[in-house]
C-alpha cells in the first residue's frame, strides 16, 4: 500500500508512525508534514485545506489510500472530491463534517434526535442580537463561535461583562475570523470531560480507547483554552456500565440520526462528553481524531492500522480487529513561550535524541521544521512526549522523564496531566 496522510501536526505524526509499522505499507507521503514526520515519510509542501491542490497531488502520486487528519480539508469537501474519482479515502463528507464545522448545525442535530446535550439559549448572527440575548441566560454561560476556530472558539463567561467582551472581540473585532460570525449561548454543564472517539465505515463502528484531554494552558486547569496541552488514556476512565450508557444513549442515536437525516458518515467521529450527575451529555462533535488524544490512542494500538483503515475506506470495517494494549498511555504537550497567545518560532530544539533512547517513550512532532540539519520550533504546540506504561503513574513517570530531557527557549508544559483522576460511575450507580 502507498498511503497519503493529510496534515502536519502531532496527530498526523502519530498516524504516520503507526502506519509505518504495517507490513502492508510500502510508501507514505504526508502533506504538508513537519520536521519530525520528515524522518518517517516523504513530506510534500501542500496546503492541506486547499482541495484542488491536494487532488492534484493525489493525481500525481496515485496513493492507494488517503487519510485525513485535520478538520479544514473535511469541512472544505476533500473527501467528496476523492470519492467522485473513486479514490479510497478515510473521512466524512463535507455535509457530515458540518457536525464540527458548525456548532449551530450540531446543536440542532442533537436536539432533533433527542441526544443528551446542554440546553441552548439561542444562536445569534449579529452582536446586537447577542448582547440582547444575554438577558435570558443563567450564569455562568458557555459562548461558542459557530465555525472552525482552532480550539479557541469556546468561552465560559461568569458574568455579563466577560460575555460582552468576548462577543465584541469575536463578532465586532473579528478576532476568530469567519468562524466567529455567528455564536450561540448554552448552559454550563458540570462534571468530568471525556473524549470518546469511534471509527465507522457508515454501517459498522468500533470505539477507540477512552481519553481525557487537558484544554487549559496552565496547571490546575487555569488560563485560556488551547488546542490541548496533554491527554491520557486508561480503561479505568470508562467503566463498563458507563461505557454502555454512552453507546446506547449517545453513539448509536448519533449514527441512527445521521442515517435518518440522509447523511452517511465514514471515518473518525470524536464525541466530546461531559459526565454529569444526570448522565453523559454531548459537549461537541469533531469530524476527525483529536489532538493530542490521537497520540495517546495510537500508543495503545495492538493492531495493523493500515489494514483497518483500508477496510473502512472499502466499507468493510471489522470491529474485532481493533485490539488494545492494557495499561495506560500519556501525551504531554511541550508548547512555545506565549502560547496560546503570540509566540516566536525558529527556536532550536535540544534533547530529542536522548528521548528516542527511552523505552516506551516517543516524541511526536507538532510544530517543528528542519532548517538544514537542525530542528527548530514552528508552531504553538511543538512536541507531544508520549509514553505507555503498565499503569497511569508508570506512563506519567516515563512521559515526564522524556520532557525533562528536551529544551527550547520559552518551552512550557503542564506538570499535572492525568493528576485529577477520579473513579467514575454510571449515573444512578
Amino acid at each position: 500500500m502507498k498511503i497519503l496522510v493529510i496534515g502536519g501536526g502531532g496527530r498526523e505524526h502519530a498516524l504516520v508512525w503507526k502506519l509505518k509499522q504495517s507490513p502492508l505499507v510500502e510508501k507514505i507521503w504526508c502533506a504538508p508534514g513537519n520536521g519530525g514526520i520528515a524522518e518517517e515519510a516523504e513530506c510534500v509542501a501542500v496546503d492541506s485545506g486547499d482541495v484542488a491542490a491536494v487532488v492534484a497531488l493525489a493525481e500525481k502520486i496515485q496513493p492507494n489510500l488517503t487519510i485525513v487528519g485535520p478538520e479544514l480539508p473535511l469541512v472544505n469537501g476533500l473527501t467528496d472530491a476523492f470519492r467522485q474519482r473513486n479514490w479510497a479515502i478515510v473521512g466524512p463528507s463535507q455535509q457530515a463534517a458540518q457536525l464540527e464545522g458548525s456548532k449551530v448545525f450540531s446543536k440542532e442535530f442533537l436536539q432533533r434526535h433527542a441526544i443528551p446535550t446542554a440546553k441552548m439559549y439561542g444562536a445569534y448572527a449579529s452582536p446586537q442580537q447577542a448582547y440582547r440575548g444575554l438577558s435570558a441566560v443563567k450564569w455562568p454561560v458557555v459562548i461558542k463561535a459557530d465555525g472552525l476556530c482552532a480550539g479557541k472558539g469556546v468561552f465560559l463567561a461568569s458574568n455579563a461583562e466577560e460575555a460582552t467582551d468576548f462577543i465584541r472581540r469575536v463578532m465586532e473585532k473579528n478576532e476568530l475570523g469567519p468562524g466567529g460570525h455567528r455564536i450561540l449561548f448554552e448552559e454550563t454543564l458540570e462534571g468530568e470531560e471525556l473524549s470518546f472517539i469511534i471509527l465507522t465505515d457508515g454501517e459498522r463502528y468500533a470505539p477507540l480507547v477512552p481519553t481525557r484531554d487537558h484544554k487549559r494552558v496552565f496547571d490546575g486547569n487555569e488560563g485560556p483554552n488551547t488546542g490541548g496541552m496533554g491527554a491520557y488514556s486508561t480503561d479505568d476512565l470508562l467503566p463498563d456500565g458507563l461505557r454502555q450508557t454512552v453507546i446506547s444513549k449517545i453513539v448509536e442515536p448519533t449514527l441512527h440520526g445521521l442515517a435518518a437525516d440522509g447523511i452517511p458518515y465514514q471515518g473518525f467521529l470524536y464525541i466530546g462528553l461531559m459526565l454529569t450527575k444526570s448522565g453523559p451529555k454531548v459537549l461537541e462533535f469533531n469530524c476527525r481524531l483529536g489532538d493530542p488524544e490521537t497520540q495517546a490512542i495510537v500508543a495503545r494500538m495492538d493492531f495493523d492500522l493500515a489494514e483497518v483503515l483500508r477496510d473502512v475506506a472499502a466499507g468493510n470495517l471489522q470491529p474485532s480487529k481493533l485490539r488494545w494494549e492494557p495499561g495506560a498511555s500519556v501525551c504531554v504537550v511541550l508548547a512555545s513561550g506565549g502560547y496560546p497567545g503570540k509566540f516566536e518560532s525558529g527556536k532550536p530544539i535540544d534533547g530529542l535524541t536522548a528521548v528516542n533512547h527511552i523505552t516506551g517513550v516517543k516524541a511526536f512532532h507538532a510544530g517543528t521544521k528542519l532548517v538544514g540539519e537542525s530542528l527548530v520550533t514552528n508552531g504553538g504546540r511543538v512536541l507531544g512526549v508520549t509514553a505507555v506504561g503498565a499503569s497511569l503513574p508508570a506512563a506519567l513517570s516515563a512521559a515526564y522523564g522524556g520532557c525533562a530531557k528536551i529544551h527550547f527557549d520559552g518551552m512550557h508544559y503542564r506538570k499535572d496531566i492525568g493528576a485529577h483522576v477520579t473513579p467514575l460511575k454510571a449515573a444512578g450507580d
